[in-house]
């Protein structure tokens, strides 16, 4: 077996597995194979997937890799970041602890507006730079797919850049980026109390430019009673079907405003927070095939207790997707480990709905579930090997389980820093 510089090149023959493959198409929880012990991979896709006994010539002829009967799951799929953004909001948390109002924090120029500000005069280079850790953070949790939007710059330059940097991540490192358009995420101060004229030099200058530079891969609005309202929020959904690019919401964190409806007219992909979300926006979303995307983080750092309604989604057959939405002022976790625990503590998810949530839901919500997702027969060989006993222990504790290996494309990315490797 050869290796390349993230480890095993060309076709492999995986073998003594127990596969957790999250194909809707398997029954019981985790997709779990029973029919299988093994796979093969050849160029970056899985290509058989069966009991060891009974692998044809062809696969017996690949370079073969004993999992020692660790579980295999897809990659995992961050479906929901604002990973790119320059600063740190620690100051201001500690203000709130100490008693600081939100207004009191914004006086002192911080919320959101700082948050611009930094990102503005960091330039591309300093975006990339501030935002690798915190990927690479979660790539060494097994994840090989992260959203990643735009939303701190508010203005062409940055908007661009921050674009500009997801896809020089995606070059950096090994790990698959999917960009989405957020410039309608805050209406900022040089057009203060002038959202509507944002909202029309976002849709006439600013996406058009990011689209002709290639930058975008769907559209998000935050629709909300501190954001962009219905009117508003459909200007940027109508700007993007004109592009033929795919939408994503921000809805009904805050209060129970339309957004999730608005989305589904639009056949949005997803639409996310949902705390406030009612039964007729599930059944719209029902209808539309849009995801639900859930993210505890936000919930618990902003100490909410209005829990996003779980069964609801349940009953109307919603598929439901978790995220880190790691982002500097309400969610700032680059973890999505935590997240499943949270996913399960915080909205009782059970841990074979939280880990459906990061692998085939989350695919479906960033509308590459034709790609990754699952571990089926054609789909890209993005792998993640677990020494675990049990699955449910990946949501069960935190900070003790890490993947001994993670294929991406087919290709080993390599292990993380003190994870217990299983001999090869």
């Amino acid at each position: 077996m050869t290796h390349g510089a993230h480890g095993l090149d060309g076709g492999i023959w995986i073998r003594n597995a127990r596969v957790a493959s999250f194909d809707p198409s398997c029954d019981g929880p985790y997709g779990v194979r029973q029919d299988a012990d093994a796979l093969a991979v050849r160029d970056g896709r899985i290509t058989w997937i069966g009991r060891d006994r009974d692998a044809p010539a062809d696969v017996r002829a690949l370079p073969a890799l004993d999992a020692h009967g660790q579980w295999i799951t897809p990659g995992l799929i961050d479906c929901h970041t604002h990973l790119v953004y320059a600063g740190s909001r620690a100051r201001e948390f500690e203000m709130r602890l100490n008693g600081a109002s939100y207004e009191d924090i914004a006086r002192a120029g911080g919320g959101i507006v700082s948050t611009v500000r930094a990102t503005r005069q960091a330039g591309e280079a300093g975006l990339v730079e501030q935002a690798l850790p915190r990927l690479r953070a979660l790539m060494l949790e097994g994840v090989t797919t992260v959203e990643i939007k735009s939303g701190y710059g508010l203005d062409m330059d940055t908007e661009l850049a921050m674009l500009r940097a997801a896809r020089t991540l995606e070059r950096t490192v090994p790990v698959t980026v999917r960009t989405t358009f957020l410039a309608a995420h805050a209406v900022p101060p040089e057009y203060s109390g002038r959202a509507d004229a944002y909202i029309d030099f976002v849709c006439t200058q600013v996406l058009p430019a990011a689209v002709r530079l290639g930058l975008v891969d769907a559209v998000d609005v935050f629709h909300e009673n501190i954001g962009f309202d219905a009117a508003q929020a459909e200007r940027m959904l109508q700007a993007a079907a004109a592009f033929g690019l795919p939408v994503k919401l921000h809805a009904e964190q805050l209060s129970l405003c339309g957004a999730t409806a608005l989305g589904a007219r639009y056949r949005a992909m997803s639409t996310d927070h949902l705390e406030h979300l009612d039964e007729a926006g599930v059944q719209a979303m029902a209808e539309a095939g849009t995801v639900a995307v859930l993210l505890p983080g936000a919930f618990y750092f902003l100490r909410d207790t209005h829990v996003p309604p779980v069964d609801l989604l349940r009953r109307h057959g919603v598929p439901i997707a978790v995220a880190t939405d790691c982002n500097p002022g309400t969610s700032p976790f680059a973890s999505l480990l935590l997240m499943l625990n949270m996913a399960c503590t915080l909205f009782r998810l059970t841990p074979a709905e939280a880990l459906n949530g990061v692998t085939h839901a989350a695919a479906r919500a960033l509308g590459i579930h034709d790609q990754a997702g699952s571990i089926t027969v054609g789909k890209r060989a993005d792998l993640a090997f677990w020494n675990v006993a049990e699955l449910a222990e990946l949501c069960y504790s935190y900070g003790t389980h890490r993947p001994t290996r993670v294929l991406r494309h087919g290709v080993e990315r390599g292990m993380a820093p003190g994870a217990a490797a299983a001999p090869a």
